[in-house]
């Protein structure tokens, strides 16, 4: 390993404490070393505009530090264990390509405010893929409510209740997806702040220029104290993790809906082949295996956010606990994402049953329709609630589901599901 950035003369490391403290930060570090890159550009620049380096030098060391970009995208340049992260590899290469303008680099900013930037650009990517997932899916599900509806049983409590549509369900979960959307969005503005040049938490002693980091980096706003910059993390990343497992929340009831869905004894749904697998001793099996692990999905995400709450019982000011958050935001905001990714393959092309749908509707599920009737009619709604639980197994003599969804005319119901407006919504996200 190279010499760690806070070496002292004549201390010894102790090669077991060193694995410890670096742990796999390093591999971690690959996952936003690009966005590291990126932070060190700027912060060089704002150097030069206070004449820490020279014109001369900022040149050679963003020339150096897009090399270093092309180098690790190629394969040519690998972090790995030699270094103790990632940004003691960027100022090891520059120093070693450069001598004392790659020692200059790290000048009025600390590891603190380095990983908290790296960190902060590479959570807006993931939130604007979160965004396009969400809305991906949205569409989707607004084509296929647009369809020619095919009546489909309405359940609470898992009991059969009224009747519904494969229409109103695509809507349903549109809507859902929207919002989403929109909380990938707002989660992105309020992150969207620049840590960088808030060192180790306390500011220094030279007058950054925290305005060019801000603009050349494309972020919204600066954040201004210091002191939470370093607050604000996991606190953020908390915040990215609850916008993703909201949406993954859609997607686990979504797949609990096509679990039960696909079973013999409901045999509504059928999926495409590919996210069905086989079983390794019963041939006659085809299990919908993608579906429950979407349906566990959620469960990573969760566990993520949980993890790095648990590491925020801290005072104020870094704390090296932080450390281990970095591993949990990774693995919960890879795993959604790539959950979310698969949604809208899926749901374009399931297949519905339509007789079997047909032969679940009985006519008990017309009764609320036949309450509700009586009760515009003048009855009072009690009354009427009665008279139609008593005669609930005739009631719906002679109805249809299309009637039923016909005269479900409540906004959003089977007669007016206002799919337009819900157009509408995601079209606002689309611009």
């Amino acid at each position: 390993m190279t010499q760690p950035l806070w070496q002292k003369t004549g201390i010894q490391i102790d090669a077991s404490i060193m694995r410890f403290l670096a742990g796999d930060d390093v591999i971690l570090d690959r996952e936003f070393f690009l966005h590291d890159i990126a932070a060190s550009k700027a912060h060089v620049e704002g150097l030069a505009n206070i004449a820490l380096v020279s014109a001369d030098e900022a040149a050679a060391l963003k020339r150096e530090l897009d090399a270093l970009g092309e180098d690790f995208r190629s394969g040519t340049f690998v972090l790995d264990e030699r270094y103790e992260d990632g940004h003691s590899a960027i100022e090891a290469r520059l120093t070693e390509r450069l001598g004392d303008a790659g020692r200059r680099v790290h000048t009025g900013r600390s590891r603190n405010d380095q990983v908290l930037v790296a960190t902060r650009l590479w959570l807006k990517e993931k939130l604007k893929a979160l965004d396009s997932h969400c809305r991906a899916i949205a569409r989707v599900c607004l084509e296929r409510a647009a369809q020619p509806a095919v009546p489909l049983p309405g359940y609470t409590h898992l009991q059969r209740a009224v009747v519904s549509s494969t229409a109103m369900w695509f809507a349903g979960f549109a809507e859902g997806f929207i919002d989403n959307a929109f909380r990938a969005r707002s989660t992105r503005e309020l992150i969207d702040a620049n840590p960088l040049g808030t060192a180790a938490g306390y500011g220094v002693n030279l007058k950054l220029d925290r305005e060019h980091t801000t603009a050349a980096l494309g972020f919204a706003r600066m954040q201004v104290s210091p002191i939470y910059a370093q607050l604000s993390r996991g606190k953020y990343e908390m915040a990215v993790l609850e916008a993703i497992g909201a949406a993954m929340l859609d997607v686990r009831r979504m797949a609990w809906d096509l679990s039960l869905f696909t079973t013999a004894e409901f045999d509504f749904v059928k999926l495409p082949a590919e996210y069905t697998t086989g079983s390794s001793i019963m041939p006659n099996k085809r299990n919908p295996d993608v579906v429950e692990l979407l349906r566990a999905s959620y469960a990573s995400v969760a566990a993520a956010r949980t993890e790095v709450e648990q590491l925020l019982s801290l005072p104020s000011g870094y704390q090296r606990d932080l450390q281990f958050s970095k591993g949990a935001l990774f693995r919960g905001v890879r795993h959604g994402l790539m959950a979310l990714e698969l949604v809208p393959d899926l749901l374009a092309r399931l297949r519905w049953n339509e007789p079997a749908m047909r032969a679940a509707i009985e006519p008990a599920m017309y009764a609320t329709d036949v309450a509700i009737e009586q009760a515009a009619a003048g009855v009072p709604f009690r009354d009427a609630y009665r008279a139609a639980a008593e005669a609930a197994a005739s009631t719906g003599a002679g109805r249809t589901p299309e009637q039923s969804l016909d005269q479900r005319v409540s906004p959003g119901s089977g007669g007016d599901l206002r799919l337009d407006e819900l157009r509408a919504r995601l079209g606002r996200l689309d611009v």
